[in-house]
């Protein structure tokens, strides 16, 4: 099996935010488990992209039964220091790679949990050179909670999350009280947190309980950001299916 670059994520339940163990697979029939930079998914920096000085992860340990417990440093992820947003759940990375590229002036953190959407991510970086693009691979309320360090986010896109239709499987959803609670830490003062879904019942919960958090003011999604579909809104739009957005910032 050729060297690549070894990618780093945790396994357990997206939902319940604890803190897993995470072991290196370097099997040529596991995936590659990863936090990455654009440019490096076949071990070495494309020409002109500049890679984050490593370790990727603070306190990152080789080896198995190794535990991810300090934050995250977005000033060596990025080859240049702006402000940070980040995007739970990227999918293919349509909104990811379209938002990179019209916002040059901010870094975007996009996290994904599965490594097919995460290579699709990387591929459209390296086509568009978006050097403000990084990608991690990770449950996102895990990321959420223990990694990004308090107050440093200036936005958080959370589009489209599972709904978890069936009622005895709505604890599981990613929006809840505590994600309110956490959303308020990690952004900085009047830093948004911008939804999406086509879930009626998981948009009247998520309107609920950032509406009961007095942390939040009810804000505006900006027309040019309602203009940038995610991959799933495109396939609801092709359907007839009304995208739902709200926007809270913080106070």
């Amino acid at each position: 099996m050729g060297t690549r670059l070894r990618w780093r994520s945790l396994s357990g339940n997206e939902h319940r935010g604890q803190r897993e163990n995470w072991q290196a697979e370097t099997s040529s029939k596991a995936p590659f488990r990863f936090c990455a930079c654009i440019g490096t998914m076949n071990g070495a920096p494309s020409p002109g992209l500049r890679p984050p000085s490593p370790p990727f992860w603070a306190g990152e340990r080789a080896g198995r039964g190794g535990r991810l417990w300090e934050a995250l440093e977005p000033a060596a992820l990025f080859p240049r220091s702006q402000p940070l947003e980040v995007e739970l759940g990227s999918g293919d990375g349509s909104f990811a790679a379209h938002y990179a590229r019209l916002h040059p002036e901010r870094n975007l953190l996009a996290v994904e949990r599965l490594l097919g959407r995460l290579r699709k991510i990387d591929r459209k970086g390296l086509r568009a050179g978006l050097v403000n693009l990084r990608l991690v691979r990770i449950e996102a309320s895990y990321l959420l909670e223990f990694l990004l360090p308090r107050e440093s986010v200036q936005a958080l896109h959370v589009y489209f999350p599972d709904p978890w239709p069936k009622r005895k499987h709505r604890k599981n959803r990613l929006i809840n009280t505590r994600f309110t609670e956490l959303a308020q830490r990690a952004l900085a003062p009047a830093g948004v947190v911008y939804l999406r879904t086509d879930d009626e019942d998981y948009f009247a919960q998520m309107t609920s309980v950032f509406a009961a958090n007095s942390g939040f003011l009810l804000a505006e999604t900006p027309a040019d950001l309602s203009a940038i579909p995610t991959d799933f809104e495109n396939d609801f739009l092709a359907k007839g299916v009304r995208t739902l957005r709200a926007a809270y910032q913080r106070r």
